[in-house]
């Protein structure tokens, strides 16, 4: 009986790479600076308004993703046009309170929580995504 080519033909000792050293960052990792210690990923993007709800936050989104699928499979199934338009308004509904939501951690976190000098250039932010989520429809 012959092992199959693609496995090793002994499990006992680990198979041989062609690694780098230990030492080394792994490929893709942010460099060590002059005393040898690198970056957080904490400090490579800054903490969002949205943090501490993000989960609750994806689940919802995803959510709202498969009530637009259901939505494509009414169209596909020739549903009535108006229990069509029902469901739309259930999801533009459901996609403003995400929203909402968000405009909400905005204006606690990033806007109530920015630098002094930051403050009024975030004002100005949350009120143009207010202005752009008032015209819709």
């Amino acid at each position: 009986m012959t092992q199959p080519t693609d496995l090793p033909a002994s499990t006992d000792a680990p198979p041989a790479t062609d690694a780098a050293p230990t030492d080394a960052p792994p490929a893709g990792a942010a460099p060590a600076d002059a005393s040898g210690a690198t970056p957080s990923a904490a400090s490579a993007a800054p903490a969002r308004g949205y943090a501490a709800s993000k989960d609750g936050l994806r689940k919802r989104l995803r959510r709202i993703e498969g009530q637009v699928r259901g939505i494509d499979g009414m169209v596909a199934d020739d549903r009535y046009c108006i229990d069509v338009l029902t469901q739309i308004a259930a999801v533009q509904a459901a996609l403003d309170k995400v929203a909402l939501g968000l405009l909400d951690d905005h204006a606690r976190h990033c806007v109530l929580g920015a630098e002094p000098g930051l403050a009024e250039e975030r004002t100005e932010e949350l009120m143009a995504a207010v202005g752009r989520l008032m015209r819709r429809g």
